[in-house]
């Protein structure tokens, strides 16, 4: 089988769509390329013309009726929350920008001055309020709502089935910034999906590479997202009960499911929860791999390990 592949940028990150039909490659990318300028669009806090900016402006309680995919979005990091205990919540934007956080990452400088963070628990996604079946949606004043936890992983589930909806068979891999989820029939030896901190990095021959048939993989990292304030290094993934980035033992964390999204929550939710992550992992009996601060991999959950390489 001859995969065909296109390679660009989107979401200030990289994107990539693989097709198991050359011949559909242009109307997948095309309906990949839709569904994220829709994401974007709707839920980015880096426009100020973005539905989620709009409906937040102002000082207050924020209350109205949202777009259907505002809605859906808003509503998987609310499931997000629930399933993590609060690990992985939305109301993290205003810890977010106390971070330094406060535009698109290839804009924001790399150095600067001191910042006075403080250990401030985030309001908590309880005092964000979505009711499906009107899309009308409460936010407390003084809550500031961040997408970014789960809104890429949500793209890149919404897009592969966009793109293989326009294909009429064959099968799909989008990724976004690791953020990888597929569609429709796969190779016949599955999708190769290498495993790496930067998704921007090169495949290399000697990468370690799992092979997945259906669902999504995801990695969080705070090795890439990364600035320095003061010389003080910090991230963009936030620890809900102190406000402040993660400070846990685990650099990069990777984990399968059966969607992108379930995936990123995990991956995401293991840096927030620290030390407990992988036990908590491997009980929900989901594949991951665990990176320390110092590279030693932890691998749970039935995470193959690599294959020995031969010259």
């Amino acid at each position: 089988m001859t995969l065909a592949a296109h390679r660009g940028t989107a979401l200030g990150t990289s994107m990539h769509v693989v097709v198991t039909d050359p011949d559909t490659l242009g109307r997948a990318t095309i309906a990949v390329e839709d569904v994220v300028a829709a994401i974007d669009m709707a839920c980015s806090r880096f426009r100020d013309d973005s539905e989620l900016s709009r409906f937040q402006a102002g000082d207050g309680r924020h209350e109205g009726i949202v777009s259907r995919l505002l809605a859906q979005a808003l509503a998987t990091a609310i499931r997000a929350a629930e399933l993590t205990d609060g690990a992985v919540d939305p109301t993290v934007g205003e810890a977010v920008r106390n971070a330094g956080y406060t535009v698109d990452f290839d804009a924001l400088p790399a150095d600067g001055a001191p910042l006075q963070l403080t250990v401030s628990p985030i309001p908590g996604w309880r005092r964000l309020r979505l009711y499906p079946a009107s899309r009308r949606v409460e936010i407390d004043a003084g809550v500031e709502v961040d997408l970014g936890a789960t809104a890429k992983a949500l793209a890149a589930d919404l897009a592969a089935r966009a793109a293989l909806e326009t294909m009429h068979g064959g099968g799909v891999l989008v990724s976004l910034g690791g953020d990888v989820s597929v569609a429709g029939d796969p190779p016949e030896d599955g999708w190769n999906v290498q495993i790496a901190e930067d998704s921007r990095a090169a495949i290399t021959p000697d990468g370690e590479t799992i092979a997945i048939q259906s669902g999504g993989v995801a990695t969080s990292s705070i090795t890439v997202r990364r600035w320095r304030r003061g010389g003080v290094e910090l991230h963009h993934i936030i620890d809900p009960v102190t406000g402040l980035p993660a400070a846990g033992p685990w650099r990069t964390v990777s984990v399968v499911a059966g969607t992108c999204v379930d995936a990123n929550i995990a991956a995401t939710a293991a840096i927030v929860r620290g030390a407990a992550a992988a036990a908590w992992l491997d009980q929900a009996g989901l594949p991951a791999r665990l990176v320390d601060r110092s590279g030693r991999m932890t691998r749970v959950g039935g995470w193959p390990a690599p294959k020995a390489h031969t010259s």
